[in-house]
C-alpha cells in the first residue's frame, strides 16, 4: 500500500501545481463538449485494493457441485467467458478468489498477455486462476465498464507491448498494472461512453449468437436431409419426394472428376511473384473452417507455372479438398475468384460431372458420412495423406433421378445454400458492427 500511497501523493502534488496533463478526444457527447479535458492518473489510485493474483490450483473436470474455474484460455479475444470445455477447481480455501460484480481479470503472461474479462453475473460463480490478475475499481470514481472498454484501445495495447516486453519474462505483474497511466474524464462522461460501447457489445454478441444458431440449424437440417448411417432414405424429404425411390450408392469418382498435381510437383521460391503479378496458388490456409475461401493472404506464382497444369486451374463450381497435412479433409466450394487460381500439391480439385449439382456435392464432402471415410483412408505418420485413388472410391448416397423439376439434389442444395447466404450476411453484420465500434472508440478515447 506504501507504493500506491506514493503515487497518490504524486498525483495530488501535480494537481496542486497545475502540472497535470489533460487531453480531449475527437468526439464528445453534447453535454461534455465544453467541459474540462481528460486528466492523467494512475490506475492504482482508483482501485479498492492492490491488484491480486488468482489461485494456483489445477483444473479438474467440471462438476456442478464445485466452483467453475476461469483461466486465460477461457477468455475470448473480445473479452467473453468462453470455456472449452468448462472446468472446475477443487481447492479448500477459495472464498477470496470468487469474482464479484465490477471485477476485471487481466491475463498476465504468455501470448495472451493483456487480454481481459469483466465479470458478468450471467456467467455464474467464477474462481479466477493464478495466471490472471484481478482488478476491483472503486466505482464511485472509475466505471468498471469504462475501464474494460479502455482495454481495447491503442493506448492500452501500446502499454501492454512496452511493459510485457521489458520484463525479464514476457508478461505483466500486479505492481506494473497498478502503475499504468491512463486518462480519465469525469465519472458521468465515463459512464456515458461505457454505456454507448457496451450497448454495441450487446448487439455484436446477439448478432454473433444468431450466426451460431443458424449454423446449428443448418447442421441439424443436413443430418435429416441426408440418409443417416445404415439407411438409404433421409428422415426429412420435400413433399414431392416422399415415398419415392431410395437413394442409390455410388462412388465419389462417378459423380466428380478428381484432379491434382502429380506427386508433390509444386513450386519453388523462384516461381513466387509479387501479389497481382501472376496467378494465385491456393493452399489449405485459404480454406476457412466454415467451408469458404479467404484470399487475404495468398501466394502468387508465375504465369508459366500456372499454365504448366491446366487441369487444376480453378473455375466457379469446382470444389477444393485438402488431401494432406494437419487440415486434411477440409473443403470449400469455389464461388468467386479474385484472380486466376490454381492449387498447390496439398489440394485436389473436384469437378462435378454434368447434371450433378455443385453445391450438393460440396455439402456431401463436408457431411459426416464422407468425413468418416476420409479419416479411415488417411495414411502416413507425421504427414497424414489421402490418395486421389482412395478419394475416388468413397461411397456416397445419391438421390435417384425423377421427373420432378427441380430434382431432389437441387431442392436440398437450394435449401442449404439459402441458409449459407443468411449465415454469411449475418456474419458480415457482425464484422461491420465490430468495425463501427473500433472507429467509434478511436474518436471517443483521446489519441495519446
Amino acid at each position: 500500500m506504501k507504493y500506491l500511497d506514493c503515487r497518490r501523493m504524486k498525483n495530488k502534488d501535480m494537481e496542486k501545481g497545475n502540472e497535470i496533463k489533460t487531453v480531449v478526444p475527437a468526439l464528445r457527447f453534447p453535454e461534455f463538449q465544453n467541459t474540462e479535458g481528460w486528466k492523467e492518473y494512475i490506475l492504482g489510485d482508483f482501485l479498492l485494493e492492490q491488484p491480486r493474483y488468482g489461485i494456483n490450483a489445477p483444473a479438474v473436470p467440471f462438476q456442478a457441485k464445485l466452483p467453475t474455474y476461469i483461466r486465460i484460455t477461457d477468455i475470448s479475444e473480445n473479452g467473453c467467458f468462453l470455456p472449452s470445455p468448462k472446468v472446475s477447481v477443487n481447492q479448500g480455501s477459495i472464498s477470496d478468489f470468487y469474482l464479484k460484480i465490477g471485477d476485471i481479470v487481466f491475463a498476465r503472461t504468455g501470448a495472451s498477455v493483456g487480454k481481459c474479462y469483466k465479470y458478468k453475473e450471467k456467467d455464474g460463480k467464477l474462481v479466477f486462476a493464478g495466471f490472471l490478475i484481478k482488478v476491483s475499481p472503486d466505482q464511485t470514481r472509475l466505471s468498471s465498464n469504462f475501464l474494460f472498454q479502455f482495454t481495447f484501445t491503442q493506448q492500452y495495447w501500446k502499454w501492454i507491448d512496452l511493459t510485457s516486453t521489458r520484463s525479464g519474462q514476457p508478461g505483466i505483474n500486479s505492481k506494473e498494472l497498478a502503475s499504468m497511466e491512463l486518462y480519465l474524464p469525469v465519472k458521468d462522461e465515463q459512464q456515458k461512453i461505457a454505456d454507448c460501447l457496451s450497448s454495441l457489445d450487446e448487439l455484436i454478441e446477439a448478432t454473433a449468437q444468431k450466426v451460431e444458431a443458424l449454423k446449428e440449424h443448418k447442421k441439424g437440417l443436413m443430418q435429416r436431409l441426408f440418409p443417416a448411417e445404415g439407411k438409404n432414405v433421409p428422415d426429412l424429404r420435400f413433399p414431392e419426394f416422399r415415398g419415392t425411390s431410395a437413394w442409390e450408392e455410388k462412388k465419389l469418382g462417378n459423380v466428380v472428376e478428381i484432379k491434382g498435381r502429380i506427386g508433390f510437383r509444386g513450386y519453388t521460391t523462384k516461381d513466387i511473384v509479387e501479389q497481382g503479378k501472376g496467378a494465385i496458388s491456393l493452399s489449405p490456409t485459404n480454406i476457412t473452417e466454415n467451408g469458404n475461401l479467404n484470399f487475404d493472404k495468398s501466394t502468387y506464382i508465375s504465369w508459366e507455372k500456372y499454365n504448366e497444369s491446366p487441369e487444376i486451374q480453378l473455375q466457379k463450381g469446382h470444389i477444393v479438398l485438402v488431401k494432406t497435412g494437419s487440415s486434411y479433409g477440409k473443403s470449400a466450394l469455389v464461388k468467386e475468384l479474385p484472380a486466376k487460381t490454381t492449387v498447390n500439391p496439398q489440394i485436389v480439385v473436384l469437378k462435378p460431372e454434368e447434371g450433378v449439382n455443385k453445391y450438393f456435392i460440396s455439402v456431401l464432402i463436408s457431411h459426416p458420412m464422407i468425413q468418416k471415410q476420409i479419416k479411415c483412408a488417411v495414411v502416413g505418420g507425421a504427414i497424414p495423406t489421402l490418395s486421389q485413388e482412395s478419394i475416388s472410391k468413397f461411397d456416397v448416397l445419391y438421390p435417384k433421378k425423377t421427373s420432378y423439376k427441380p430434382s431432389e439434389q437441387e431442392k436440398i442444395a437450394d435449401c442449404l445454400s439459402s441458409l449459407d447466404e443468411l449465415i454469411e450476411a449475418t456474419s458480415r453484420k457482425v464484422e461491420i458492427l465490430k468495425e463501427h465500434k473500433k472507429g467509434l472508440m478511436q474518436q471517443l478515447f483521446p489519441k495519446i
